[in-house]
């Protein structure tokens, strides 16, 4: 059984709670993690050593002391070792590095073509990820980095590298598999192309996936159950489960792209099918939806605009987005029961979508099922994606130790 399987409560005071609870502040000292975890102090200490012994913890000094000896107190390292992190999107990439507690050091918005094959693609963000972690730079900069910087800074420092694509990805494998809009890609082995590239752990996932972990983490780790919906381009959903990244046993546990929407007339789907949630309710659709109507308009920017100008048609077509997503994640509450529903991605700031799948949700879902449900968007929502895959990697290389 690995760390990602565990029952949660096995997991309380494990090395990755320890680490979590110092890297929050929620714990400086190896008293307040005896504490919180209920464990023996020398059980602590022995946990504790081993993430100092990883780099993953340090001590900082001597606190306050409470009657007896000064405690020594505990930090995650935030210099020298980083995480790299890529996020890809259908138009855009945001890449990454991040300290050892899952904060964002540097992070770049840099324009990608898909559809120019995953050697291109995943070949350019790799070598910005490299300059990244090997120059200090300004984490507010917005540009992109010259791989002449390298020479300055140390790229032994990255201590893993965290991938989400926005297709079904084979999680055991890193391997891509049938995704609807990323022509060229289907099989690719994601993980072992980069692999050669760059001598680090390398953890693949869906992008939702990874906007879910990030989001909880930094949100709502406190809950057990929780799904997010990304809604962009495409949409996707991912599914915090007991606390964790509930993956399934495949790695598509949570993909509601396309599950089968009442609409009349069926839009036919990239999958081949008629009718998908994707098809009736993504940026993309919305787009063809108001082309077809005659509304002149080249991207999702522009069908957000629309809808903030007050346009009829981008509203109403807004307005039934909403209603399809609530169905389908009506069903999903019913059964999974979730603390919270939340929506990220560049749709989540369209209030006539929000407000219709809230109201979907209350109208189809169960009053127990909503009666404490929090329904909201997802916070911090540009770099959710790149904090959820240095988590990733951050609990591979605690769990790997």
């Amino acid at each position: 059984m690995t760390i990602d399987d565990a029952p949660r409560e096995a997991l309380r005071g494990g090395p990755r709670e320890l680490l979590r609870w110092v890297a929050t502040g929620a714990a400086v000292s190896r008293a307040d993690l005896s504490r919180l975890s209920g464990l023996s102090p020398s059980t602590v200490s022995q946990r504790v050593e081993a993430l100092i012994n990883q780099g993953l913890l340090e001590e900082t000094g001597a606190g306050r002391s409470r009657g007896g000896r000064r405690p020594r107190q505990l930090a995650v390292p935030t210099g020298g070792a980083v995480v790299g992190a890529i996020d890809l999107g259908a138009h855009h990439a945001r890449v990454g590095t991040l300290d050892l507690s899952g904060r964002v050091v540097q992070a770049r918005t840099l324009p990608v073509r898909i559809e120019e094959g995953p050697e291109q693609v995943l070949g350019s963000l790799l070598a910005e990820v490299a300059a990244l972690a090997a120059s200090p730079g300004d984490p507010t900069s917005a540009g992109p980095v010259s791989s002449a910087s390298t020479a300055d800074g140390d790229p032994g420092a990255l201590r893993g590298l965290g991938i989400g694509i926005p297709g079904p990805v084979q999680h055991a494998t890193g391997r891509i598999v049938s995704p609807s809009r990323m022509p060229g890609w289907n099989g690719f082995d994601v993980a072992a192309f980069c692999a050669g590239r760059v001598d680090v752990p390398i953890i693949v996932d869906n992008d939702a996936n990874l906007m879910a972990l990030g989001a909880h983490r930094t949100a709502h780790s406190e809950l057990d159950h929780a799904v997010y919906i990304k809604a962009g381009t495409g949409i996707g959903s991912g599914v915090i489960s007991s606390g964790r990244l509930h993956r399934g046993a495949q790695g598509s546990a949570g993909d509601i792209s396309h599950c089968r929407v009442v609409a009349d007339p069926a839009p036919l789907c990239s999958c081949g099918n008629a009718g998908c949630l994707e098809a009736v309710a993504s940026g993309a659709a919305l787009v063809t939806a108001l082309r077809e109507q005659g509304v002149t308009v080249s991207d999702l920017t522009g069908v957000i605009r629309l809808i903030d100008d007050g346009d009829r048609h981008a509203t109403a077509l807004a307005r039934q987005a909403g209603r399809a997503i609530g169905e389908i994640l009506a069903v999903v509450v019913n059964f999974f029961n979730p603390q919270v529903v939340a929506i990220g991605g560049r749709l989540a700031d369209c209030e006539p979508l929000l407000a219709s799948m809230r109201a979907t949700l209350y109208e189809r879902c169960l009053p127990l099922a909503t009666q404490t449900l929090l329904i909201e968007r997802v916070a911090a929502s540009q770099d959710v994606g790149i904090t959820g895959a240095a988590h990733l990697v951050i609990d591979h290389v605690v769990a790997a130790n």
